[in-house]
């Protein structure tokens, strides 16, 4: 277990927690025995990691005195206001979970993430110090790859596959899936961030990668029947997702994106418990979707 997984632990013991005690976290430290050999987290560790720990992710675990000598982390908010932080410190702590039961792996199935580690680290780099990387990127439909260089502006996951948004040598703002690129190779030219770039807003409407230039965002409503409106409401298809009216056997949702097709997709994902009320451009082309794979099996 590195420092890093360790500070993720104690973070997270002390978020499901609350607030705890030094021994109830030592018995918890102890406990977990494939990272801490049976060991108890010793009083001047768990101080040097706390101080790490402010460092690294400027999360303070105070102490309150009375009832006991309690901590607890003193600003979740940095920790809830940053999309990123809290993304990594749950997966972190999922690994970490995981890790305390390696007894039991092969009861534990997750997916895979295609080539998602192999170029993160060189893009990740050189997204720090601004410099343009040189990409070998091959379309799923072409036999051979070409190379070109590009300007990383950001990285997105989606649906298990990592995402880089950048602008390339035709001023051209494009996404490269990772699991296409073949080569990624730093180079000594650097570039200038627009400073008016937010990889949040550049995504605010959008339902995941496919950049809509053709598709204006709008106002959409679907309706998903009792047995699916459930899922809906528990995994919204967006952020931008609000409930208009639940009537029991069906519930209606309002959403604002560009209806891309990728989000087109995800709605014939789900088959007939999900049906596009508005606008009517949409039903059309959901319309047309279907039709053509009523075609394919019309005869069996």
């Amino acid at each position: 277990m590195n420092q890093l997984q360790k500070y993720t632990w104690l973070i997270d013991k002390i978020r499901q927690a609350g607030k705890i005690t030094h021994k109830d976290l030592s018995d918890k430290w102890e406990r977990a025995i494939d990272y801490s050999d049976g060991k108890p987290l010793h009083r001047a560790t768990f101080n040097r990691w706390r101080a790490a720990i402010d460092d690294q992710f400027s999360i303070k675990i105070d102490c309150q005195r009375a009832g006991g000598y309690l901590y607890y982390i003193s600003n979740p908010e940095d920790i809830d206001d940053d999309r990123l932080k809290k993304w990594m410190l749950d997966s972190f702590a999922v690994g970490n979970t995981i890790g305390e039961h390696l007894a039991i792996k092969d009861r534990i199935v997750v997916d895979e993430i295609p080539s998602g580690r192999a170029h993160l680290t060189t893009i990740m780099e050189a997204m720090r110090e601004n410099r343009v990387v040189s990409v070998t990127y091959r379309q799923f439909s072409n036999p051979h790859g070409y190379t070109f260089p590009v300007e990383p502006y950001c990285l997105k996951l989606f649906e298990n596959r990592w995402y880089l948004l950048g602008r390339n040598n035709r001023d051209e703002i494009r996404i490269y899936g990772l699991d296409r690129l073949e080569a990624v190779v730093p180079l000594a030219e650097r570039f200038t961030m627009p400073k008016d770039f937010s990889a949040d807003e550049f995504f605010l409407t959008c339902y995941g990668v496919v950049i809509g230039y053709d598709e204006e965002p709008r106002r959409i409503v679907v309706r998903a029947n009792e047995e699916h409106k459930h899922y809906l409401q528990s995994l919204p298809l967006h952020h931008s997702q609000t409930l208009i009216e639940d009537c029991g056997e069906y519930a209606d949702f309002e959403l604002y994106l560009s209806p891309t097709y990728d989000f087109v997709m995800k709605l014939l994902q789900a088959g007939a418990m999900i049906e596009v009320i508005s606008p009517p451009e949409l039903r059309r082309t959901m319309k047309g979707w279907v039709s053509e794979m009523y075609e394919l099996y019309k005869n069996d």
